[in-house]
């Protein structure tokens, strides 16, 4: 059993790699965000909920960045700069993607703030590995 378990792992190690470090992005960014609308940002003024999600997003990022560069996608590009600008400006994209989602869901629509967070994440997590496979972490050949 655990040779199965072992062989799975080996097999989709990126996709599983990519998940559990998805999840404790996440974590980093729930923690800022709800932390920043719990202490010194409204949740209910739409623009501070959307500098909540601006905080959340750079902490997020720079988190995100180091965990997929080491356990995901096991980069080993001496351009560590280029990376990161590519990194950077690929999650700007998904970050749009996220203001807009909490946009719509919230402040249109009038969707607990707190469920739209968890919808736009989603949306997020998706999108980011997309990006990150094709554009950022290119293995090289």
């Amino acid at each position: 059993m655990m040779t199965k378990i072992i062989n799975l792992y080996k097999k989709h190690k990126e996709i599983i790699n990519y998940i559990i470090v998805g999840g404790l992005t996440t974590l980093v960014s729930m923690a800022i965000f709800y932390g920043s609308t719990l202490t010194f940002l409204d949740g209910n003024d739409a623009v501070q909920l959307q500098f909540a999600n601006v905080i959340s997003w750079i902490g997020a990022v720079f988190f995100s960045y180091v965990a997929n560069r080491v356990f995901v996608f096991e980069s080993k590009s001496p351009k560590i700069f280029k990376e990161f600008v590519s990194f950077v400006s690929s999650r700007i994209l998904t970050l749009l993607l996220d203001m807009g989602t909490m946009f719509v869901l919230a402040t249109l629509l009038h969707i607990n703030y707190n469920f739209s967070k968890i919808v736009a994440m989603v949306l997020v997590t998706v999108g980011n590995y997309v990006i990150s496979k094709i554009f950022v972490f290119k293995k090289e050949k």
